[in-house]
């Protein structure tokens, strides 16, 4: 088993629809923190005011890689604003994850073994 990990930025106003999706899907872990930037977009003018910053947020999930298809297409159905999108919206970045570790157990989860680690 191979872990990634899935890190999506969204509005936030589309960020109850896509936990709730991924929460219907079986995928209940998730971490949510609220985050500020800018995409190619370079921000949003609206008259003689920029908005260099948009507030996003940040959804990091860490998931078995034979979902990684499923998760993705539940966070952009989700995510997506209108049926054809927009920018700003958001994106997915997919990273491998080489071990996890259960703090409360002291457990290395990689690769279908569990070992308990003394520090």
């Amino acid at each position: 088993m191979t872990n990634i990990m899935l890190r999506a930025i969204v509005r936030p106003e589309k960020t109850p629809d896509v936990l709730q999706a991924l929460l219907d899907a079986g995928y209940p872990a998730v971490t949510k923190i609220d985050v500020f930037g800018r995409g190619k977009q370079r921000g949003l003018k609206i008259g003689n005011v920029v908005y260099d910053e948009l507030p996003k947020e940040l959804l990091i999930l860490v998931i078995d890689e034979r979902h990684k298809n499923a998760v993705i297409g539940i966070i952009l159905d989700a995510a997506r604003t209108g049926t054809e999108g927009a920018y700003g919206d958001g994106k997915v970045f997919v990273s491998p994850v080489e071990e996890v570790y259960t703090i409360s157990t002291g457990v290395k989860e990689a690769a279908d073994v569990k070992t308990t680690v003394t520090v």
